[in-house]
C-alpha cells in the first residue's frame, strides 16, 4: 500500500538471549529504530526538526508479540503512518518472515517537543513534511489501553545515569523496558508464547535523577509504575501473557 514503507533485518547473535531467539528488547530496538530512519528518509525525522529546537518523543507505545525469530533469521518490517492529530502522530509496524507470516505488530503514538521549552509542540507546525506520507491503512492492533496506579509489591530504584539517556537528553524507551524485564520471572521471558507490553509516557526522567520502579503481578500480568523523587510518575506499563 502507498506510503507503507519495508526494511529488510536479520537477527545478529548480539540481539538473542539465551534461548537463541531475539530478545524482547532487541524487538523493540528493531521498531523504534526503524521509526527514526524511516521519518528521516521521508524528510521528517529529528534531523529536518533540530534546526527549529524541535524533536520528537514516544508517548505510547504497543507491541504484541506472537513469536520471537530465531537467531541468523531474515523478517522485513513494514511501518506507516496513518494518524495525526493536533498534539498525536500515530505510527505503525509488522514484522513478518520473508513468507508474508505477521508475527509481531505494534502501535507507537509521538509527540513533537521543543527540547528548549520542554513543551509540547502543535503538529501543524511541520504539516507540509509529514501530510503527503500519510498512509489509509489501518493500525495493526489495538490501540494502547488505559493504564491505572498500581499496588507495588516490589520496589527498585534506579539512578539514571549516561548509558540511559538518548540524543533528547532524557531515559531512553528502552531502558525503561529494560528495567521492568529485569524485574519479572525469567520463566515468563524465555517461553515463547504471546505476549503484549503497553507503555505510557508521563514525564521525562533526566540525567541523575533517582527512579523507582514498582512492580504488581496478576495472573496473567505484570504492572509497573515508574515514579520520580518527587513522587511524580513517569512511566506505567503492562506486560500481558496470553
Amino acid at each position: 500500500m502507498k506510503n507503507q514503507t519495508t526494511y529488510r533485518y536479520q537477527v545478529s547473535t548480539q540481539n538473542v538471549d539465551f534461548t537463541l531467539r531475539a530478545s524482547i528488547a532487541s524487538l523493540g530496538n528493531y521498531i523504534l529504530n526503524t521509526a527514526g530512519i524511516d521519518a528521516q528518509g521521508k524528510g521528517f525525522g529529528v534531523d529536518a526538526l533540530s534546526p527549529q529546537n524541535l524533536t520528537w518523543v514516544l508517548s505510547k507505545f504497543v507491541i504484541e508479540i506472537d513469536s520471537r525469530p530465531e537467531q541468523f533469521a531474515q523478517f522485513d518490517l513494514t511501518t506507516w503512518v496513518n494518524q495525526n492529530t493536533r498534539l498525536v502522530s500515530t505510527r505503525n509496524f509488522t514484522l513478518s518472515d520473508l513468507e508474508g507470516n505477521v508475527f509481531i505488530r505494534s502501535l507507537s503514538q509521538w509527540c513533537m517537543l521543543d527540547y528548549v521549552k520542554r513543551l509540547p509542540v502543535n503538529l501543524q507546525t511541520i504539516e507540509p513534511l509529514y501530510t503527503p506520507y500519510i498512509c489509509e491503512a489501518e493500525s495493526p492492533c489495538e490501540p494502547p489501553m488505559r493504564l491505572k496506579a498500581i499496588e507495588a509489591e516490589i520496589v527498585k530504584e534506579h539512578r539514571v545515569a549516561y548509558s540511559d539517556i538518548d540524543f533528547n537528553r532524557h531515559m531512553n524507551t528502552m531502558r525503561y523496558i529494560g528495567l521492568m524485564l529485569d524485574m519479572i520471572d525469567i520463566e515468563h521471558l524465555t517461553a515463547n508464547r504471546p505476549l503484549r507490553i503497553d507503555v505510557h509516557f508521563i514525564s521525562e526522567c533526566l540525567y541523575g535523577q533517582t527512579i523507582k520502579v514498582g512492580m504488581q503481578t496478576t495472573e496473567d500480568a505484570s504492572l509497573f509504575e515508574v515514579t520520580k523523587e518527587d513522587g511524580t510518575v513517569a512511566c506505567r506499563a503492562a506486560f500481558t501473557w496470553r
